[in-house]
């Protein structure tokens, strides 16, 4: 099967092209920009554009992942800086989505004690061969 995606009108791509640019994710300014009338709605714009918002939406996402990245560096240098608890708190949402994710390990220690997985249990009303 072939992803075939309708092609966009000149001002559905101009509203696209704005909105991720200079409306910096404003929809009503990104359809003022493309020309929309103030009397459209946002839902009659974005109703057929939902999976290129967020397409679009990822992939501003990704782009700011290095910089989100490098905020985190940056605390370590100066974890006294001014608003640095929520550098770190806005560049874990920003990883984090991008699915550079914190790994959580399981750590299972035994003391010399032996820990044995036994089969399930069968129905007595089984017959065994």
């Amino acid at each position: 099967m072939t992803d075939k995606k309708k092609p966009h009108t000149p001002m559905q791509a101009a509203f696209l092209d704005a909105l991720m640019s200079e409306a910096g994710g404003n929809l009503r300014k990104a359809m003022d920009i493309a020309g929309y009338s103030r009397g459209t709605t946002i839902q009659e714009v974005c109703a057929s554009l939902k999976d290129d918002i967020i397409e679009r939406a990822s992939m501003a996402l990704a782009l700011n992942a290095p910089k989100a990245a490098f905020g985190m560096i940056g605390v370590l240098d100066d974890p006294t800086a001014m608003g640095a608890k929520n550098s770190i708190a806005a560049a874990s949402q920003v990883l984090d989505r991008v699915g550079l994710v914190k790994k959580d390990t399981l750590e299972v220690k035994s003391q010399g004690q032996a820990i044995f997985i036994l089969p399930p249990k069968q129905d007595e009303d089984v017959v065994q061969e």
